[in-house]
């Protein structure tokens, strides 16, 4: 199941929000279902935020002993269309 990010659509105005919408909060919701339109604690209108995507950085490409390791099978061109496994 995806989380979901909502904040409030006036997170400025504090008659329009509470603390948590104004803030910010995370959902877990199943895909299939639509988007939260109030906030679960004080009713007033929130929106979705698109998150952050997590991924994982590199600092080095990954050498031929790491790739082995991790399970990958390593295949290197010889000639037109011709592989060999190292």
């Amino acid at each position: 199941m995806p989380i979901y990010e909502y904040v409030s659509e006036h997170p400025e105005d504090p008659e329009r929000s509470c603390r948590i919408c104004r803030e910010g909060f995370e959902l877990r919701r199943p895909v299939d279902r639509a988007p939260l339109e109030k906030c679960l604690a004080c009713r007033n209108p929130i929106r979705k935020v698109i998150s952050k995507v997590n991924t994982p950085k590199v600092a080095k490409p990954l050498s031929v002993t790491d790739a082995k390791k991790a399970g990958f099978t390593i295949l290197e061109k010889r000639d037109q269309g011709v592989y060999e496994k190292l």
